[in-house]
Formats: C-alpha cells, structure tokens, sequence
C-alpha cells in the first residue's frame, strides 16, 4: 500500500489537539515533500528521518514521497512528529504493517542513529489520548510521566528498531509498569521553624484556609520570605485533576522528569522580571510564572521593584484565574489560578517606624515608594499585614500548636465547609455567590458600610473584607458571620491605598 495514516498529537499551549501523518508513495524522481504548516525543526524532520531510518537497516524509498501534516490549518513545531513520520514512511514502503498503527498514538523526536529522545508535552498527548480512547507510544524518558494519565496504555521504546519490532509482531513491547517514583511528594517546610510572629501566622493560616492573596509589610529580617515559603505546606493536598493539571504545565514547559507528585509549586520570580516572563509569551507561546505558580503559590518579594507595568498584568489572572496570550495567529490559554502573596518594606531604607530611628527617609521618598503600587492592584490583595521586628532570640522553641501539621488540619476542616458549601474556597466567590454566602443581618450590615465609608474602602475591597470574614467564621465552624469577624477583617485591610 502507498498510502499510510499515522496518529500523533502536537502542543498549543497546555492542549494536545490531534495530528495525523499521512505518507504517500508515487512514481517520480526521487522527492520527499513536508506539507501542513511544518516549522523549521518539523521541516528538518525528513533529514533526521532519512537518517534514522537507514542507520536502524531500513530502506528509504526512491520514490516520490508526499508528507501531509493534518489539519493543515494547525501549526507544527518541535521535533515531535518525527517518529509518526518514520513509521508513515515505512508503513507506505510496505515495510511495517498498516493495520496495528490505527490504535496507537506516538510521539518521539529521532536522533540520526534512530536512538528516540524524549518530547514537551508528554502528559497532555497521554491525557487526549486517553479520550481518544487509543495507546500512546513515547520515549523511555517520557513514559513515567505519560503513565500519570490513569486508565491509558503506554507503551515506551528506546530505538526505532523497537518501535519496528513492535508493530511487526516478531517483538512486541510490554506496557509500562509506572515505577512509581512521582508519586512521592517533597516535604514543605514547616511554619514552626518561624520565631514568633503570632500576627503573622495568624493572617497565613486565614489566607490559606480561604485560598486569599495577602501581602506583608516590615523591615529586613524579620520573617516575611520564611512565612511565605510555609504557605503551600498549610494548603490541602492536591486532587487528582489538580495534580494533572500542575503536572500537564510542567510537562509544556520543560523537559526535565518530574521528582515530587503531586506538589504545589512554589514560584519565586525575580524583582526584574519582565511582564511575559510572568504571564508568558514568545512568538512560541510558553507558560509564564503565573501559569507555572498555578494551583500554588507565587511569591513576589520587594514588590515596590517590581516595575510597575509588570505588576499590572496581575490584575486581570487574578480575578479570572486564567490568561490568553494572544498572537497574530492564534490566541493561546494558560490557567493560573494561583495564590499571590507579596512582601515589601515600609520605605525604601526598609526602616521607617523602627524604634532606632535609623529611617532617614524624607515623605516625598516613601510616597513615590509606596505609589509604585496602585490602587486596583492593592485592593485585589484580600490580607494586608505589618510584620513587626521580634526580640531576638537564637535559642528560642516552637509554641504548642504552631506546626504546619496542625495549621493544615485546621485549613482542611476550613475547605472542607466551603466545598460542601458552595463548591470552592471562598476567594473565588462571585457576586451571586457573595450575596448567598455572606448575607449579614441588617445593623451588621449598616455597620460595616459606616466603616467602609470611614476607611475609603472600595466596593470590591468590601467584597473582599466580606469573603475575610466568611474565612473566620469557616476557621470557627459557625455558619453566620459575626460582628467580630467583621471587625477582624478590616483589620487586615489599609485605611488607604496608595494612588486611589
């Protein structure tokens, strides 16, 4: 037969859409035709294919040879489709079988000696295959991470000649048995190595119980990188689906093997980081730091140095929980459905209010330190709290209770209320949402607009004070929010941001 169909997936952001090979033998000079939109190192695929398939003691037809990468309206990169082009190749010189290609999926990039090396996107082809209801075939070093997709056969081949062997039946390749080694999670750092700061733990331990952004204020030293990092160690361990879907991102993103699954990312980027190397870019569309903190935390530290279009582009991820990088071509969508958490210091010395009296800071400075952040952006932070300087103390022991053990126990009995509730943390609430959930009686209710009044608050930031409270009132187990809960919010909000 001179003509052969091989099924592949290619990789649009974090989706895997279908691709189908499709070779085809003529009569004719000697010619090999790459059709389909095929990127460079796709149109360099017929060189390494050539190659391969001679070195593993193939023949490579002297014939006319038309490649068709279908859809022809989807663009082809990377060096993915090179296996399913080998097999289409051989299959149509009628030196494989047609027959058993029509159940598999493959993926895999083609060294000249026909050695496989492993491909991005591994996960997400493995879960669309799945769906498909077809077998994925793949390098060895993409197999344990393709076998995450429960309920899906992989099959892993180091070489070309395996791959042939397989589908000639003379060798047929075992399933993958996962090893299991992903399935073992790192353990977070424990939030009772942080001397002190009662005020503090407290706002992390209502930040992750309701998923808030918070943000911390204080001098150098006293703990706000070290409370930060203890953040995704309060947080519930990821479902099954959120796993996937942290696990699907880090496949698109790099080539490395995941060690830890599931894990909650921690993201720490740099204060000079640029506005795509946060929300993600390039004239390849690759995850940015908001997609790769998805289901986790992003921590950004001096948030003041962070140049202020940067921070901007948080506003519109932070509500919606996704962001479209969008191109003259296509448009492509990352989730980042992430938990921010900021620290700054009080002036641009960091020791304005210290008892010393070391700030030397004029106003005029501060203001244009503090006007860095607008106003939009402060009111998305949920928890705003001053970390004060401890006594210091290099011998000083953990109090009872404060272990991320016993905080995560009580964020948990906190989440488990609000899935059972209203099927999400209450960060995410919207306005219907807001209105069932956090009715308030009516003097609870003119109290809290007198004091909005008083303290400039906008209404979204009242909408946020308002899912505070409903958070406290979750951490009591009590299904009405309260005047306290009330008044402790608005603790945790500034009288006035800087620039309203």
């Amino acid at each position: 037969m001179s003509l052969a169909i091989v099924h592949s997936r290619a990789q649009v952001g974090v989706e895997a859409p279908p691709v189908t090979v499709e070779a085809h033998l003529a009569n004719g000079l000697p010619s090999l035709a790459l059709v389909g939109m095929p990127e460079t190192a796709v149109r360099e695929s017929k060189d390494r294919v050539r190659s391969a398939i001679l070195s593993s003691g193939f023949d490579f037809p002297p014939r006319r040879i038309t490649l068709n990468l279908a859809p022809a309206d989807l663009p082809k990169e990377g060096g993915r489709f090179d296996l399913a082009i080998a097999l289409g190749v051989l299959a149509a010189s009628a030196q494989l079988p047609t027959e058993p290609l029509a159940g598999f999926e493959v993926l895999g990039e083609l060294a000249l000696s026909g050695a496989l090396r492993p491909v991005r996107g591994a996960l997400p082809a493995a879960l669309a295959a799945r769906e498909a209801g077809r077998a994925l075939l793949v390098p060895w070093e993409n197999a344990e991470e393709a076998s995450l997709a429960s309920g899906l056969a992989v099959y892993a081949a180091r070489h070309l000649l395996e791959v042939a062997a397989h589908f000639n039946g003379r060798t047929p390749l075992p399933a993958y048995q996962p090893q299991g080694l992903l399935r073992q999670p790192r353990p977070y750092p424990d939030l009772a190595e942080v001397q002190g700061q009662a005020a503090a733990k407290r706002g992390l331990l209502i930040a992750a119980a309701g998923c808030h952004n918070l943000l911390f204020t204080g001098p150098p030293g006293t703990g706000k990188t070290l409370l930060a990092s203890r953040l995704p160690g309060l947080l519930p361990p990821l479902q099954e689906q959120e796993a996937l879907e942290v696990a699907t991102i880090h496949s698109v993103s790099s080539l490395a093997p995941l060690e830890h699954w599931p894990q909650r990312p921690f993201r720490q980027p740099h204060h000079s980081a640029s506005a795509p190397a946060l929300v993600g870019g390039g004239s390849r569309p690759q995850p940015g730091e908001i997609t790769l903190a998805h289901r986790g935390v992003l921590f950004l530290d001096e948030l003041p140095e962070f140049e202020r279009r940067v921070l901007e582009v948080l506003r519109e991820p932070l509500e919606s929980g996704t962001i479209v990088v969008a191109r003259a071509r296509d448009k492509v969508r990352f989730p980042a459905r992430f938990q921010l958490v900021a620290a700054m210091n009080p002036c641009p010395c960091g020791y304005l209010g210290d008892p010393s009296g070391r700030c030397r800071c004029t106003p005029d400075q501060v203001q244009r330190y503090r006007g860095k952040l607008s106003g939009p952006l402060l009111d998305r932070i949920d928890l705003h709290l001053n970390v004060i300087r401890e006594t210091t103390s290099l011998h000083s022991f953990p109090a009872a209770g404060e272990s991320s053990a016993t905080v995560a126990a009580w964020v948990a009995q906190a989440h488990q209320r609000q899935q059972q509730r209203q099927g999400c943390a209450n960060a995410f609430l919207d306005l219907p949402g807001l209105r069932q959930h956090c009715a308030l009686d009516s003097d609870d209710q003119h109290w809290l607009e007198h004091a909005c009044e008083r303290l400039g608050l906008s209404l979204r930031a009242a909408h946020r004070l308002l899912k505070v409270a409903r958070t406290l009132a979750d951490l009591e187990q009590t299904d009405n929010i309260a005047r306290h809960h009330l008044a402790e919010a608005l603790q945790y909000r500034p009288a006035q941001a800087p620039n309203r």
